[in-house]
C-alpha cells in the first residue's frame, strides 16, 4: 500500500480551505476555519474504525448499540498540528493524545525534533497523525518512524489540510503504510520548501510568528 491518498472534496471543506488560503484572513478566523476542516477530515477518516455490538438502556427500553471497539491514539505534530487537536478531541473524547514536536531548520529544511511524548499502549490501537501541512514530508516521516518503533499498527491514518506532491512521494519512499486524508494536493514546493499555492506557514497563521 505505502500511501493511499483520499481527497475530501466536501463543500464545507472547500469553503474553509478557501478561507485559510486567503492571506487577509486574521489568525483567529484562520484557526476557526482550520478546525472546520479538521472536523470534517477526521469524521471522514474515522469511518472505518472498528466497532462492537451490544445493548444500551434508554429511558424507555433496552435496544441495540454500536460502540468503538478500541479508542484510537491521536498524534498532533507540534506546533501546527495543535490546530486539529480540538476537533479530534471533540469527535474522539476518550482517545489518548501523543505529542511529537518537530521544528524545521529554515536553512536545510530538515526536521529538528524537540518533543516526544507518546502513550505507552500504542500497539493494537488505531493511530491518527494530524498536521495541517505535508510539505517536504520530513516531519511526518520522522513521526511515523517513531510510531513504528513503538509498535503502531499499519496502515496509520494521516490527516493534512494541504499536501505537496513532493511530500507524498517522500512518504511513499519511506515504506510505511499510510492512508492520507486531505483537502487538496497542491502544485509543488517552492525554493523555500513552502507549498504553492498553499497558505503560508500554518503555525505562524494560527499562533503568530515567533519573535
Amino acid at each position: 500500500m505505502s500511501v493511499e491518498t483520499v481527497i475530501v472534496d466536501h463543500p464545507l471543506v472547500l469553503d474553509a480551505l478557501t478561507r485559510i488560503r486567503d492571506r487577509d484572513t486574521p489568525n483567529a478566523l484562520f484557526r476557526q476555519h482550520l478546525e472546520r476542516i479538521g472536523t470534517l477530515l477526521i469524521a471522514e477518516a474515522t469511518q472505518t474504525l472498528p466497532t462492537v455490538q451490544g445493548t444500551v438502556t434508554t429511558p424507555l427500553t433496552e435496544t441495540s448499540a454500536t460502540r468503538l471497539a478500541v479508542q484510537p491514539v491521536i498524534v498532533p505534530i507540534l506546533r501546527a498540528g495543535l490546530g486539529f487537536l480540538a476537533p479530534a478531541q471533540q469527535l474522539l473524547p476518550a482517545a489518548d493524545i501523543g505529542f511529537i514536536g518537530i521544528a524545521r531548520n529554515e536553512e536545510t529544511h530538515e526536521p529538528e525534533p524537540y518533543v516526544n511524548k507518546l502513550p505507552d499502549n500504542i500497539a493494537e490501537r488505531p493511530v491518527i497523525v494530524v498536521d495541517p501541512m505535508l510539505a517536504t514530508g520530513g516531519s511526518l516521516i520522522h513521526t511515523l518512524e517513531l510510531l513504528v518503533q513503538r509498535g503502531a499498527q499499519q496502515p496509520m491514518t494521516v490527516i493534512c489540510a494541504l499536501c505537496a506532491p513532493e511530500g507524498i512521494a517522500a512518504v511513499e519512499a519511506c515504506g510505511i503504510d499510510v492512508i492520507l486524508f486531505t483537502a487538496s494536493v497542491d502544485e509543488r514546493l517552492n525554493d523555500q520548501a513552502f507549498i504553492v499555492p498553499g497558505l503560508g506557514d500554518a503555525g505562524d497563521r494560527q499562533f503568530g510568528a515567533p519573535a
